[in-house]
């Protein structure tokens, strides 16, 4: 397996790989609809081949799985050791974007200024992941005070180094490119910030850009997820830009991104606190105080309440039952008024 390690095979994927007669694995460099384009090594050369998905698959293929090939057929996927989702479109299901990657690089544009409700969201997605994220501001070149950025972004983000980026100046693409190296890793941002940019400084590439528009919203460049290899020795999966921030994520990844809430809350005189006139509550002592701003633990609120409603909105019975709760609610409210 030692040729694999170049694709980021690690003990996790040793541990769970079970050899089957003339079984071999793979990972997934990207999807075709019904088919995975992967990465393999027959007879120790290294191949690109496109595999359709046999019906038995106990799960779909993403980019950056890796995968079982046995006489010429995708026939299994490796369990994920890290996976970055959110929620599908549909309302109903989990939408898994990459998987089985070490770095979370979380692409923020800076020349506006910093988006920290951006950059709270993606704390919380990418922390949830099981990966380890990385701040990455982009478009320094443009910003009044990029020093001062990194410092708002800290703030946002306790605990996760923050690296401060120029795709035309070159500024910290070098510190990056050696955090990045023999590992997998993902850029995850919004469309428009810059993060196709940032491959092509990073590699010299000449993948597509476009302008960002006038209203500052992004454009797609990247249209689909797809796995590159680095000159470094890793891989980058490269996915599409995020419009919308819709969580659906663990206590664990609130916990992280908002470490100094949890940090305050140990002090709170009841366990469940929940921060909102509670009494004995650290945490709005703490904003009392100048300790904590203000917005950290609205920003926390809104995060969680959108949270649960992600979770009923996955769980039909816990939905009808918050359903019930407003109905009652919205009565208690109508009569109170009378």
């Amino acid at each position: 397996m030692q040729h694999l390690a170049g694709l980021g095979w690690t003990g996790h994927e040793t541990e769970h790989w079970q050899q089957d007669g003339e079984a071999l694995p793979g990972r997934v460099a990207i999807m075709h609809g019904p088919a995975a384009e992967v990465i393999w090594y027959p007879g120790g050369e290294e191949r690109h081949e496109l595999f359709h998905l046999t019906s038995d698959l106990p799960v779909s293929p993403v980019a950056g799985d890796w995968v079982t090939i046995t006489d010429g057929a995708l026939t299994g996927v490796l369990p994920r050791r890290a996976s970055l989702t959110r929620p599908d479109p549909n309302g109903k299901d989990v939408q898994v974007m990459a998987s089985n990657m070490d770095l979370i690089l979380i692409a923020l544009p800076i020349d506006r200024g910093l988006n920290r409700k951006a950059a709270e969201r993606l704390s919380v997605m990418a922390w949830d992941s099981g990966a380890q994220p990385v701040i990455v501001l982009t478009k320094a070149d443009g910003a009044a005070d990029a020093e001062a950025e990194a410092a708002a972004a800290a703030e946002v983000a306790p605990g996760v180094d923050v690296i401060v980026t120029s795709s035309l100046s070159g500024e910290g693409v070098a510190r990056l490119r050696e955090l990045m190296a023999d590992r997998t890793s993902v850029l995850l941002g919004a469309s428009g910030a810059g993060k196709t940019s940032l491959l092509n400084a990073l590699e010299g590439r000449e993948e597509a850009v476009r302008e960002v528009r006038r209203d500052g919203e992004g454009r797609h460049t990247t249209t689909t997820r797809k796995l590159y290899r680095l000159s470094s020795g890793g891989v980058l999966l490269d996915i599409p830009g995020i419009r919308a921030l819709d969580l659906l994520a663990s206590e664990d990844g609130l916990e992280e991104t908002f470490a100094d809430i949890a940090e305050l809350a140990a002090g709170c005189q009841f366990a469940d606190c929940a921060h909102e006139g509670d009494k004995g509550c650290a945490v709005e002592a703490a904003i009392a105080s100048g300790e904590l701003p203000a917005r950290r633990l609205e920003s926390w609120r809104t995060i969680r309440r959108e949270m649960a409603y992600q979770n009923r909105r996955n769980d039909p019975e816990a939905m009808a039952a918050q359903r019930q709760k407003w109905k009652a609610m919205s009565k208690e409210s109508r009569t109170n008024k009378r």
